[in-house]
């Protein structure tokens, strides 16, 4: 009888015989895999949200250098500023060199107009690029498009029109390593608290803005930004100030050393987001020591809300 050999299953390969992955391809493939998540992580930082570091005390006392935020991206629209582009040079300076602070982001070249584009509202927080520059700088919103800014004597004037200020009891900061009340920033500021530690007794005016906003602004005394103006914002501007009027380079001042402020109303297409919350804050005594990661932070921070001002606004 025949045999149909047609009918019979080809024979299986051994099991040594299925063909392995190269090295090469298998490395391809993982840094594939590692590529894919570098850029959903740098599409979500540009588009949606970033994590952003206080590096200063000009938004004190809302803010503290140490704190760490979250920045939405997508509240004003997009603009040349929005997308985070890293600099490898500037990471590979700062981290392996050891060399000075330097930003380690690329901005776009400056283009007009925004994508979606949304004006902030007085009293918004927002983070800005200097024009020309690749850094950001955090900032209040005080005045937008067609209004006239002016200062007194540290009073603020809003079309004509004095905002409401109240006195309020001093903020007592603890004093740490990133708050060290030091002599440049807080002279003759540093005191003891009644549980005998180390504070930096500031002096409060609280300002509310014709929207409702309400904010506690730190008033040292005369300083060189307390006269300003009468200054008209053009179409398409901002003016920014920080909330530690006399510690703050912002729209009062020209750009570039020894200032190095905002040069005036900024562009709205250099907002690069708005500061949402508080994540968690850190005193500057972390070390390389695993150890002093939890000791550092600072309590009763993380979550703090930076929208809407304070909450018991004064009437």
């Amino acid at each position: 009888m025949a045999i149909d050999r047609a009918a019979e299953p080809a024979p299986t390969p051994a099991a040594d015989e299925t063909p392995k992955e190269s090295r090469g391809a298998a490395l391809w493939r993982e840094l594939k895999g590692i590529l894919w998540v570098v850029l959903a992580v740098l599409a979500f930082h540009s588009f949606v949200a970033k994590p952003f570091y206080i590096p200063s005390e000009s938004m004190m006392p809302a803010m503290l250098k140490g704190d760490r935020l979250v920045v939405t991206k997508y509240p004003y629209g997009w603009s040349h500023v929005s997308p985070t582009i890293p600099n490898p040079a500037a990471i590979f300076r700062t981290m392996i060199l050891r060399g000075p602070p330097e930003p380690w982001g690329i901005t776009l070249p400056a283009a007009k107009g925004r994508l979606f584009g949304r004006l902030p509202k007085r009293g918004d927080i927002v983070i800005v690029t200097p024009p020309g520059s690749n850094e950001d700088y955090i900032k209040r919103v005080i005045g937008l498009p067609g209004d006239t800014i002016e200062l007194r004597g540290g009073r603020l004037i809003l079309n004509g029109t004095p905002i409401r200020y109240q006195r309020r009891p001093d903020a007592l900061v603890p004093v740490d390593a990133n708050a060290p009340c030091g002599p440049a920033q807080f002279s003759g500021h540093y005191a003891q608290g009644s549980d005998g530690r180390a504070v930096c007794r500031l002096p409060i005016v609280r300002e509310t803005l014709p929207n409702g906003v309400s904010y506690d602004t730190i008033d040292l005394g005369p300083s060189g930004g307390d006269d300003f103006g009468p200054l008209a914002i053009p179409p398409g501007h901002l003016f920014l100030m920080g909330d530690n009027r006399d510690r703050s380079a912002d729209s009062r001042f020209e750009l570039g050393p020894p200032a190095n402020g905002l040069g005036g109303p900024v562009p709205f297409e250099n907002i690069g987001g708005r500061a949402e919350f508080i994540t968690f804050s850190l005193d500057g005594t972390t070390s390389l020591n695993p150890l002093s990661w939890f000791s550092s932070f600072r309590s009763g921070r993380a979550g703090t809300s930076l929208r809407g001002g304070v909450k018991d606004q004064a009437r």
